[in-house]
């Protein structure tokens, strides 16, 4: 009896299901965000994690981390934020080599207007969930996100 090939095993296919969740969600929700308020999903996703963050700043290394892009990548978008005027850049009063990021009154006032698009748009894709399966779900991506983290 052969041995089963290394490409069947069962966590491959898992990790597939997830990116093919995650693009199809990407597709669908970023395409609608964009149409309806000119905003990219991307911008959206960082000016989220600013008006998240104390005082509406984050380091360029935080972002990068959050948003899964390079130092060079970060740079390059929130240059293109910036240019809209929804974000600037401030430097870092303690180290100069440090950058942060901080959302603008205009990148709230869109942020305001394409969360109230998005949160419409992600309950009619999650409408078919119950609340105690949308919790679950919260927990398992938790705690996936966790296991990802490399060691410190």
């Amino acid at each position: 009896m052969p041995s089963p090939s290394p490409i069947d095993d069962p966590l491959i296919t898992t990790f597939g299901r997830l990116l093919e969740a995650s693009a199809k969600l990407e597709r669908r929700l970023g395409a609608s965000l964009h149409e309806e308020t000119g905003l990219p999903h991307v911008w959206f996703e960082v000016l989220v994690r600013l008006a998240r963050s104390e005082e509406g700043r984050l380091t360029m290394g935080a972002l990068a981390d959050d948003i899964a892009l390079t130092t060079g990548g970060i740079t390059r978008l929130i240059d293109r934020i910036r240019e809209a005027g929804y974000v600037e850049r401030h430097p870092c009063p303690t180290d100069r080599r440090v950058t942060h990021a901080v959302i603008t009154d205009t990148g709230r006032g869109i942020l305001d207007r394409a969360a109230v698009v998005h949160a419409r748009n992600l309950r009619e894709a999650f409408s078919g969930f119950d609340d105690a399966t949308l919790s679950t779900l919260d927990t398992l991506l938790d705690r996936l996100r966790d296991a990802a983290a490399p060691p410190d």
